[in-house]
């Protein structure tokens, strides 16, 4: 049954290339994402396909590195090296790209990224006070939903913007109810397959389509269908907190799961942080601008959202223990990292474990015995 799912799932991502090259022939715009601030609901009420940029592997990260530094994060030197590469089908496609002022490394990057590509860079406030903050954000979400309205042809009217968020709204409780199975003991998903799920629906340029896989998959996962028979109760239950992580940056989830151990929830923008819904009952663009500001970043200072949320979810998943991950050269997820041991040990008991690294395989070894040692720990 597994195996049935994941081919149908890579058959409908591979179908997914030529879906979105047949909707360009026939007029619709796309749009590239870099970051979870930034509102698809805006595109996709202009008809335009939001497509996720973020680089998740290291194979472009040489080609990066003969103009940006070595010692900067992963992931900011594979999102701008499959762009220099033309290696990203989803970069090509995209009309425009999307970013915002999170750290200093991606606005710098974005710099450079518009040699290759119209640039848009939403100007991010760095705190989440709606006294200060809000005001000027809400005037960054008008400027850019009138640059896409400018790039399609579309006008973004309130009705069309309340339809847009009712779908995302949809899609995002799809990805809530898929990632909520794993509050069962024993989790009804691996970790690797909840990445895999996530990240191949998040390029779907057919949302109805996504939203129905999540569903028929959640509802397999429920009857225990991914999991092999007399798969063991006891293994012990970790979050993932930090960076996002993807098909191709996963090596810490694949040495958890090969120490024994399971990776029951995501807490990052690839995952949990992605289960918020927008309010269907004030104005959209109020709602848009309030909803997305609250994301629990490290960029936002103070950040208590991430403390807020880690704690929910240290709760709803029974997790035995959190493995805090930060890429190379992250700085704020680095700092932060700290105060986040500080509040599962004073809160909850636990010890964390605290990793730093890049995409490269070469440090994998050293990984293993860190995390194997934490494991016996618990």
């Amino acid at each position: 049954m597994t195996e049935d799912f994941m081919n149908q799932l890579q058959r409908i991502a591979e179908q997914n290339l030529a879906d979105i090259e047949q909707a360009k022939a026939e007029g619709r715009a796309a749009i590239g994402f870099y970051c979870l601030y930034s509102p698809k609901e805006i595109a996709v009420a202009a008809d335009a396909i939001p497509l996720p940029l973020c680089g998740t592997r290291n194979d472009p990260i040489a080609a990066a590195e003969e103009i940006l530094p070595r010692n900067l994060c992963p992931l900011i030197k594979s999102s701008y090296g499959f762009a220099v590469t033309d290696t990203c089908p989803y970069f090509w496609f995209s009309d425009i790209v999307v970013g915002d002022t999170t750290c200093d490394g991606k606005k710098k990057m974005f710099e450079l990224l518009s040699r290759y590509k119209t640039t848009h860079v939403l100007q991010l406030p760095q705190n989440q006070d709606p006294a200060t903050a809000l005001a000027p954000w809400r005037s960054e979400l008008e400027r850019f939903r009138k640059v896409v309205e400018a790039l399609t042809g579309v006008a973004i009217t309130e009705t069309r913007l309340r339809e847009a968020i009712r779908l995302m709204n949809r899609e995002r409780s799809a990805r809530k109810a898929l990632m909520d199975v794993n509050k069962a003991k024993p989790a009804p998903l691996s970790g690797s397959q909840l990445l895999e799920i996530l990240f191949k629906v998040g390029f779907l340029a057919n949302w109805e389509k996504g939203i129905h896989l999540m569903e028929e998959i959640t509802a397999a996962a429920k009857n225990g269908s991914f999991r092999e028979k007399g798969a063991e109760s006891g293994r012990k239950r970790i979050l993932l907190s930090g960076v996002p992580v993807g098909v191709g940056s996963d090596k810490v989830v694949k040495i958890v799961e090969q120490s024994g151990a399971d990776v029951v929830a995501f807490e990052n923008c690839s995952g949990y942080k992605q289960t918020f819904c927008v309010a269907e009952d004030k104005d959209p663009m109020d709602a848009l601008a309030e909803q997305y500001l609250s994301t629990p970043c490290s960029v936002m200072s103070p950040n208590k959202g991430r403390f807020d949320l880690l704690g929910e979810m240290i709760r709803d998943f029974s997790a035995d223990g959190i493995i805090d991950l930060t890429w190379q050269a992250c700085h704020t997820y680095n700092v932060e990292a700290y105060q986040i041991a500080e509040f599962v040990q004073k809160n909850f008991g636990l010890p964390t474990l605290h990793l730093e690294t890049d995409y490269a395989e070469s440090d994998t070894e050293q990984l293993r015995v860190r995390i194997e040692a934490y494991l016996e720990m618990l």
